[in-house]
């Protein structure tokens, strides 16, 4: 069959294949007498939604056929049937507002099974619904080989037993393996189709790439710019002159139109130098009183500089406790705070440093973000919880004094974002401060990490910083790319959890 092929084409269906289409229907559905299109009906499907009615042509030959309408699917029932959909077969259900592309039809002739042309028909759908930014696709599945088994299974246990591959089932095998889930059972849906009981099977396959119209004058964007500064712990003689530091590397990677600029934990403890004397807990306290200041100073840098800026991590003092906070200055002049949670031995020992009560995620003009202080990033729980609220970045403020403390964070970091499937950016300070107690040397290297699939590099690094240098590193992270790796990736992390023997989850304060 293969060696007689000179042309394969996919066409609009026009009234010229009118006759070649009735033919091959009447062949698709012989158990089914009478179960082919009327012309009027054929003319109508194509008057209303020319692109959803498409065919497959071999040697010029009509060898399947693809039908379709949109609709506004909210405003039909969960147990809907075929006569529902199309409205008692007149297509008026057509809406060309609609948000769902749902399936009419579908077949392959019997002599050109095998070809995979199915999968031509499905895949062109799948484009047509991301052309049109569709919430998805939707179609109710026969299931013509229930009649053999339904002495025995119900539909729910046949079902069951098809994707465990128990029972070979040639339509909804195809259907799955071409990433359309099964939602429920629809009774009563086709009337007169015998073999499958008049059960079918609501399938559906969601458009990771739609985008719920907004009215607003802005668009989200899809390749973010990360801009990370690897600070260079040097003594200031005010805050004042440490903000102008803070503001060089705010213009620097400004000036390269990135989206976000990410300063490392505990980046103004150069300050401390002025109360050495103190001891360490009372000097960290005298710190905390220049954060209102430094989050205030950092918001009018957002705004000038149209960028959102993640402070990194400063002391805060809340009903006479330490807390080690940050927060997000985004470029419309809103703030939101987040809590390092975990506090490290030496911070609870050596400042009295309390952890915080709440994570969450922040909603930015760039996508959904978390932040995870330092330590924070080598507790696999909570950016699991993250992930779920929907974040594709991750953002890691860190201060380490060691090699193997940087290692801990790194290894963390490179395995969250693999096992969460979203970008990872962790920004840490260099140096050394040898007239601030409890802060003598840094260790660094900053970094972007992502998932590890085709899509990313091998190693799942974007982009590094060199080791213990004062430098700024830009990236460019791609989100589509990881709604592309939720639903195609060579292994689904998140989708492949089993939530039926455990689950993470935030507990309600």
């Amino acid at each position: 069959m293969i060696q007689n092929i000179e042309n394969i084409e996919l066409k609009y269906l026009t009234l010229k294949d009118y006759q070649e289409l009735k033919s091959a229907m009447i062949q698709a559905y012989s158990s089914m007498p009478e179960s082919y299109w009327k012309e009027n009906q054929i003319k109508a499907l194509i008057e209303k939604f020319p692109e959803g009615q498409v065919v497959i042509k071999i040697n010029g030959e009509l060898a399947g056929c693809a039908l379709a309408i949109k609709l506004d699917y909210d405003s039909f029932d969960d147990q809907h049937t075929y006569e529902d959909i199309t409205g008692n077969y007149t297509f008026d259900t057509h809406d060309e507002e609609g948000d769902v592309l749902y399936g009419i039809d579908v077949f392959i002739k019997k002599e050109f099974r095998g070809l995979r042309l199915g999968r031509r028909l499905y895949d062109y759908r799948k484009e047509l619904a991301e052309k049109l930014n569709l919430r998805g696709i939707a179609f109710g599945g026969r299931i013509p080989n229930y009649h053999k088994y339904a002495a025995t299974l119900s539909p729910k246990e046949y079902i069951a037993k098809v994707k465990r591959k128990e029972i070979h089932d040639p339509v909804l095998n195809f259907q799955i393996s071409n990433d359309f889930h099964p939602s429920k059972i629809l009774k009563g849906y086709l009337e007169g189709d015998k073999n499958s009981g008049e059960f079918a099977v609501l399938l559906e396959w969601d458009n990771i790439y739609y985008e719920k119209k907004s009215k607003k004058a802005a668009t989200k964007k899809k390749v973010v710019r990360l801009g990370l500064i690897q600070w260079q712990m040097r003594l200031y003689k005010d805050l004042e002159e440490l903000m102008q530091q803070a503001e060089y590397f705010v213009d620097a990677v400004a000036a390269y139109r990135s989206d976000f600029a990410l300063f490392p934990e505990f980046f103004n403890a150069p300050l401390m130098a002025d109360n050495n004397h103190l001891p360490e807990s009372e000097a960290i306290r005298e710190l905390a009183k220049y954060t209102p200041v430094i989050v205030q100073k950092f918001s009018e840098l957002a705004i000038t500089y149209n960028i959102n800026i993640i402070t990194g991590s400063m002391p805060e003092m809340r009903d006479s406790l330490l807390y080690n906070v940050g927060y997000i200055c985004k470029r419309d002049g809103s703030t939101e705070r987040y809590e390092k949670l975990h506090v490290t031995p030496d911070e609870a020992k050596v400042w009295g440093m309390q952890g915080g009560n709440e994570i969450k995620t922040f909603d930015t003009d760039c996508g959904k973000i978390g932040v995870l202080i330092c330590y924070d990033s080598e507790f696999p729980e909570l950016s699991r919880i993250l992930a779920e609220e929907g974040m594709d970045i991750l953002f890691v403020p860190f201060l380490t004094d060691t090699q193997n403390g940087y290692s801990r964070v790194r290894h963390c970091a490179q395995a969250r974002a693999i096992e969460n499937e979203c970008y990872v950016a962790i920004a840490g300070s260099v140096g050394n401060l040898p007239k601030v107690n409890n802060m003598d040397i840094q260790y660094a290297q900053s970094m972007v990490f992502t998932p590890c699939d085709f899509s990313f590099p091998a190693n799942g690094i974007k982009a590094e910083a060199t080791t213990n240098t004062e430098m700024i590193l830009i990236a460019d992270v791609d989100l589509d790319l990881l709604k592309d790796l939720n639903q195609f990736g060579s292994v689904r992390n998140l989708k492949d959890r089993r939530t039926d023997i455990f689950e993470v989850k935030k507990l309600q304060k």
